[in-house]
């Protein structure tokens, strides 16, 4: 740590998040070390090292001869001041040593609002924003995530995307570089093969033009790069890497426990949720190899609580005796079971004795999405109003007594009938503890929660326009007046940042003039309500000559080239517009494990056949 360092710590909010040498960090002699790699959340220490999918990689590319992989997350406010008085250079955690020194700089990007971050972090390592301005082969920009599934508004600040999974993906690309640095490729060398490994897109081997009402006219590859970047993925579970050796922060974070990853997918087709698309297929860990995972991460980290985590951990086919083994070895241990991702259909006796027998009973949350029937057939959620009042009912009866409701509102074909059907649904479920409580005593809580409907790539509703943010808060009024039952409470999310999102969800390159302008202007941590400012956002669009209405608040046409088109998640587009069409018809589809919809993601799958 140097003299400044030091200096710093002293006058910033949590200076353990700046200062590394937690329990299990990976350090290495430099003079063992010919490819350097720092893996980026840009988000705070809390959140990003409650992300698993960094600890998985930042193992991954350290088991790797040859290879140092480091962490950098972004300084809050306060840090990033002191560093910019001092003239202290963006670091990474590990050796302490300025990120412009690496060779590779790779972001994390789960989440739209953290685009600034991506440039303040640039910035602040003293690198150029702008791909074409940093000539260099070293240190190579690349980012992965959720995000990257439409990496437009992004493109001119990085030069290669990771699109899937990238447990494998990232040593080919490791392996690479390697070899273009001992050969002194060019920058562009290099890109051009990159493209050519499976699952990279390099944005600026494509061209993109535009027609005079702003849709795009074309996207031209160039230098041979493929016309479709396909994802990566992790067909086999069983052989993918899992931290159970992963190192234990020196602070509270986020997600401060183990957390056991059951299977990567979802059986469910919700048209609304890009992560059930994008990580098709399903594909399951063996139940005997996670209790030896779980196991082995409580007793080398010490943490006291394990969570299950997943898309949708009660649909895994083997839960039941993977709690039974797990209860056997953490009862004993004072070791509490957690399993957050519930689904209102499948909430069962004997997963709540599980529950009950892991420690957690302060309450249950399930995510109904819809107040009618006919809206939840139309967003395929495949849930009906006896699955949610059963579950409750089941809950109650066994001592809960308190369970959270998540609805969205603006989704598509809403009608004011279905939002009152949520305040309807909200009195049914206290009824039914009315009737089943041993307990009625304690007083029940039930919250409502309901955030706005953001249409994203890769999904059914690509297509759809967001409710304009005077529709959402006049239908949260309608469903804030419908609610009189004082047991419930009913919360919502703003509609300013989910605008925002949905800009960026769906944007092009052209969105990148507007983020960099309004990162000029101060915008951050746009995720945090002491940061976020929506009018300096608008104030950016309007600068740079952008009606951000044209991406969030737009219906797109069947035959519309969309910015994302460059990127397959193996799921066929007519596929999803034949599901948008069956949304409008409150049609369903069955989940993947009754039968098969042929989407095209089985192309993943061994034989050809999806195992969900």
């Amino acid at each position: 740590m140097t003299t400044t360092l030091e200096r710093i710590l002293t006058r910033v909010q949590k200076p353990a998040r700046y200062t590394g040498g937690e329990y299990l960090a990976t350090k290495k002699p430099l003079s063992s070390v010919d490819v350097r790699a720092a893996l980026c959340f840009p988000d705070t220490y809390e959140i990003g090292m409650s992300n698993l999918g960094l600890r998985i990689l930042y193992g991954v590319l350290n088991q790797m001869d040859g290879v140092w992989c480091e962490r950098v997350f972004a300084p809050w406010g306060d840090m990033e001041a002191e560093m910019r008085k001092e003239n202290l250079p963006l670091y990474a955690l590990e050796s302490g040593d300025p990120i412009r020194e690496f060779d590779l700089f790779g972001f994390s990007v789960g989440y739209e609002m953290a685009y600034t971050n991506i440039l303040n972090l640039l910035d602040l390592a003293g690198l150029p924003l702008r791909s074409e301005d940093r000539t260099e082969l070293t240190p190579l920009i690349i980012a992965g995530g959720t995000c990257t599934y439409n990496p437009e508004p992004l493109a001119p600040f990085i030069d290669l995307f990771s699109i899937g999974e990238g447990e494998e993906a990232l040593p080919e690309l490791v392996t690479l570089l390697r070899q273009a640095k001992a050969e002194h490729w060019s920058k562009p060398e290099f890109l051009r093969a990159a493209a050519k490994l499976p699952g990279f897109y390099a944005p600026s081997l494509y061209e993109h033009s535009y027609h005079a009402d702003g849709t795009i006219a074309a996207i031209t590859p160039k230098d041979g790069a493929p016309k479709k970047v396909t994802k990566r993925l992790m067909r086999d579970m069983n052989e993918a890497y899992f931290p159970t050796d992963t190192m234990v922060p020196s602070t509270e974070i986020v997600q401060d426990r183990v957390m056991l990853e059951l299977f990567r997918g979802c059986i469910r087709g919700c048209r609304f949720c890009q992560a059930g698309f994008i990580y098709r297929p399903v594909r399951n860990r063996d139940v005997e190899l996670l209790k030896e995972q779980g196991i082995s991460s409580c007793q080398q980290s010490g943490y006291q609580e394990m969570t299950l985590a997943s898309l949708s951990s009660s649909d895994y086919p083997d839960l039941l005796p993977l709690c039974d083994g797990l209860l056997e070895w953490c009862a004993p241990h004072q070791v509490s079971l957690a399993l957050p991702s519930l689904r209102a259909d499948n909430f069962s006796m004997q997963l709540m004795e599980r529950l009950s027998a892991g420690g957690r009973k302060s309450g249950l949350t399930f995510a109904p999405e819809a107040g009618s029937q006919r809206l939840r057939d139309a967003i395929n959620k495949n849930l009906t109003e006896e699955d949610l009042l059963a579950s409750c009912r089941t809950a109650f009866s066994g001592g809960w007594n308190a369970v959270k409701l998540y609805f969205m509102l603006g989704l598509p074909t809403e009608t004011d009938e279905d939002i009152l059907g949520i305040a309807d649904l909200a009195d049914k479920v206290h009824r039914v503890w009315k009737e089943s409580s041993p307990n009625r005593a304690r007083g029940v809580r039930i919250t409502v929660s309901t955030s706005c409907f953001v249409p994203k790539s890769h999904t059914p509703f690509q297509w759809e326009a967001q409710n304009t943010q005077e529709e959402y808060l006049r239908k949260v009024t309608l469903l804030r007046e419908a609610i009189r039952n004082r047991s419930i409470t009913y919360n919502w999310h703003d509609p300013e940042t989910s605008f925002l999102e949905a800009v960026f969800s769906r944007g092009d390159r052209r969105l990148a003039d507007a983020l960099e302008e309004a990162w000029r202007n101060g915008a951050r941590f746009d995720s945090w309500s002491e940061y976020f400012n929506l009018p300096r956002w608008l104030e950016a669009f309007k600068t740079c000559g952008i009606d951000p209405a044209f991406y969030a608040n737009r219906t797109r046409e069947k035959d519309e080239i969309l910015p994302w088109y460059t990127i397959s998640d193996g799921v066929r587009d007519a596929y999803l517009w034949d599901e948008r069409e069956k949304c409008y018809q409150a049609a369903v589809t069955p989940d993947c494990r009754t039968a098969c919809s042929h989407c095209g993601a089985n192309r993943f799958c061994e034989g050809g056949v999806c195992h969900g």
